[in-house]
């Protein structure tokens, strides 16, 4: 991807979008400063170059019946290259893993987990996370409450 240097103009039109993607381009335009043509410009350049990733809908977990969300460190027996690769890409296509990162500290991994249930939990560690190859350690920490959740980014003002 080619690399975008953001002026002070994209940075507006990613902190306005952040707070909602389906504006219109007028209305778009309008909060950047822009008229909607070098909006419309300036958003598929943001797009093509990887700076705006994807647009999505969020929703809440518990509408549709996921309300319990688990943070999961994951050790690993070694710390090799095919360990790590197989790990990543097994939990990459698990529906239920919402986060996975590669952590430095106590554990190789920090997953984010959703599920209907502690039934349903012990179930996905059973059935899946424990069967993965190489995996050493599960220690898990449920969340009583959610406290904050946030997807925008803290976009400096940039120049």
């Amino acid at each position: 991807m080619p690399k975008h240097t953001l002026d002070r103009t994209d940075r507006r039109i990613l902190a306005t979008l952040q707070q909602n993607a389906r504006l219109a381009n007028v209305e778009l335009a309008r909060a950047a400063g822009l008229s909607p043509s070098p909006c419309s410009r300036r958003l598929r350049e943001l797009e093509e170059s990887g700076v705006i990733r994807a647009h999505a809908t969020l929703i809440d977990p518990a509408a549709v019946g996921l309300p319990v969300s688990v943070f999961v460190r994951v050790t690993l027996q070694q710390q090799i290259e095919r360990n790590l690769e197989g790990f990543e890409a097994t939990v990459s296509a698990l529906p239920e893993v919402m986060e996975c990162y590669l952590m430095t500290g106590d554990a190789d991994y920090l997953l984010r987990i959703v599920v209907p249930d502690v039934e349903a939990y012990k179930s996905f560690v059973v059935d899946r996370l424990t069967r993965i190859p190489g995996v050493s350690n599960i220690t898990s920490s449920f969340a009583l409450k959610q406290v904050k959740y946030g997807t925008a980014l803290p976009i400096p003002e940039g120049e």
